[in-house]
């Protein structure tokens, strides 16, 4: 189980790497603006914004994955505190995400889902 935690939090990791693309790199785009269903003018309004917010994704992600391979390497308590301190907020984001927004539910799932499954699957794993 724990193995299967770490690998479904490198998954939450690539999916906010992935959001840290559009919010930071391509957020006036086209492609992205669909995504966040927002106008040109609102992507230009708040393109400081996103750009700041890509960035706590990526952390995010970084932090998660820095603990996944402490874990790999035999750090199993503080690996597996990192990948908590990673997964953690992700989780909380989507939870905010879903009760402010009620029609961001989709988004929220999307980016809530994979960090849900590592906390419940590495509560198991450090557990059992």
């Amino acid at each position: 189980m724990l193995t299967a935690g770490l690998i479904v939090a490198t998954l939450a990791a690539v999916l906010h790497a992935y959001i840290f693309v559009m919010e930071s790199l391509t957020w006036t785009s086209p492609r992205t603006r669909a995504v966040f269903g927002t106008t040109e003018q609102e992507a230009q309004a708040t393109r400081q914004l996103a750009f700041n917010q890509g960035f706590y994704n990526l952390f995010l992600g970084v932090v998660t994955l820095i603990g996944v391979v402490a874990v790999f390497a035999g750090f199993t308590a503080v690996g597996a505190a990192l990948v908590f301190a990673g997964v953690g907020p992700m989780l909380a984001a989507a939870v905010v995400l879903l009760v402010s927004a009620r029609d961001k539910a989709r988004a929220a799932i999307t980016q809530g889902l994979f960090p849900a499954v590592a906390v419940v699957l590495l509560v198991a794993g450090l557990t059992l």
